[in-house]
């Protein structure tokens, strides 16, 4: 079977725990960049890529890349890629997005137009047409360019991999899906380990980890733009795919994971969203201020996205809002804690430095996740029976 070129993006920060999935599914990794991992793999890969990929924004195959400074030379390159190998006569095709870093070319509408113009002359010339109805499947495609060189890839995954099918309702300010997950990764919890978010909002961190606990592939519940490709990715790969991720799920699994939040209503959206992702019975949700954190359990992990204070009168109530949960975290002295926010003063209120703080993009906003990791439980030694 042919081998594609697969980039995935993914949060800036996290290339390392998208490349380690990357690996664990079988595939070679080809290439890291700061925020995308490329990989080699079948059609097969692409099918795999999308429906159990936790960390990855979407999956895009590539197309080409090439260098261009001009828009001459970005028409002249464009149309030089065999774009019949992917569109068919009726496929509708369009740059879904362009973005550009420190190239000559910066302008993401005039790379838009001049590459779909570059596309059509292409297909023209292949399909012996001069106008295209544009009435079957949809085929759209999102360029990359930094420092002028040009990444033009299919993108496979349509709506973006961190909506996976299950939130019906959303806090205030959610983490995102894939985010959550990685943040998780980056942390020794595993699922026979307790986890609790005393600020869950819509419940993110507790649902992924369900989803990890339970083994179950992030995107069986969603379709992916491919899946209509039958001549790039056959039906049988998405088939495949889908069977194995059915197959793999822990339905015995057991946890000790819980979400709190000081609001019922979205303790109810969260509820919501667990049943909704199939993990409703591995995830006790319940109303609660972050004052009454408490846990009997040890060696347990505090996993947590608290407000940040963008708004004034929020940020005024941030310093008693991390003071309790730095003091909440004291009382739990065999814990973990772990927190991403973008509050500059969250080390100092939540009473200790972290034992490491790493600095990740949620989008466009600037963020830390201090890490205050716990005391090992003590190992689990085999009782002999008695001869």
């Amino acid at each position: 079977m042919e081998l594609f070129e697969l980039t995935a993006p993914c949060h800036f920060g996290l290339e390392a725990v998208l490349k380690r999935e990357i690996l664990d599914l079988g595939y070679e990794i080809l290439q890291v960049e700061d925020g995308r991992v490329t990989f080699s793999g079948d059609a097969e890969a692409v099918a795999y890529a999308n429906l159990f990929l936790r960390t990855a924004d979407r999956i895009l195959l590539k197309v080409g890349r090439f260098e261009a400074r001009t828009f001459e030379e970005l028409f002249e390159r464009t149309k030089d890629l065999p774009w019949e190998r992917y569109i068919p006569k009726n496929g509708k095709f369009w740059v879904a997005k362009a973005n550009s870093i420190r190239s000559k070319l910066f302008s993401p509408s005039d790379i838009q137009s001049i590459m779909k113009k570059a596309m059509v002359e292409r297909l023209k010339s292949r399909y012996h047409l001069e106008w295209f109805p544009e009435d079957g499947e949809a085929f759209p495609i999102r360029v990359s360019i930094v420092k002028d060189q040009v990444l033009v890839g299919l993108d496979t995954t349509g709506i973006p991999l961190h909506k996976r099918g299950y939130r019906v309702m959303t806090s205030k300010a959610p983490i995102s899906e894939t985010l959550a997950a990685a943040l998780l990764m980056l942390t020794p919890w595993k699922g026979d380990r307790i986890l609790v978010d005393p600020f869950c909002g819509s419940g993110t961190f507790p649902i992924e980890a369900a989803l990890m606990a339970a083994n179950m592939a992030p995107g069986l519940r969603r379709s992916f733009q491919a899946e209509s490709w039958e001549h790039i990715v056959p039906g049988t790969c998405w088939q495949n795919a889908r069977e194995d991720g059915e197959s793999l799920i822990d339905r015995r699994a057991e946890t000790d994971i819980q979400g709190f939040d000081i609001d019922g209503a979205v303790i109810r959206g969260a509820r919501e969203n667990a049943r909704a992702a199939g993990v409703e019975k591995l995830i006790h949700f319940q109303q609660r201020p972050a004052a009454e954190l408490s846990h009997p359990g040890k060696y347990g992990f505090l996993v947590t996205n608290p407000p940040y204070g963008e708004r004034l009168e929020d940020k005024e109530r941030l310093p008693e809002l991390y003071r309790t949960l730095g003091e909440r975290f004291a009382a739990l002295d065999t814990w973990s804690l772990y927190v991403i926010t973008g509050y500059e003063e969250a080390e100092r209120f939540l009473g200790r430095k972290a034992a490491k703080n790493r600095k990740i993009y949620n989008g466009m906003l600037k963020t830390y996740f201090y890490q205050y990791p716990g005391p090992r439980p003590p190992r689990q030694t085999a009782v002999r029976p008695k001869e």
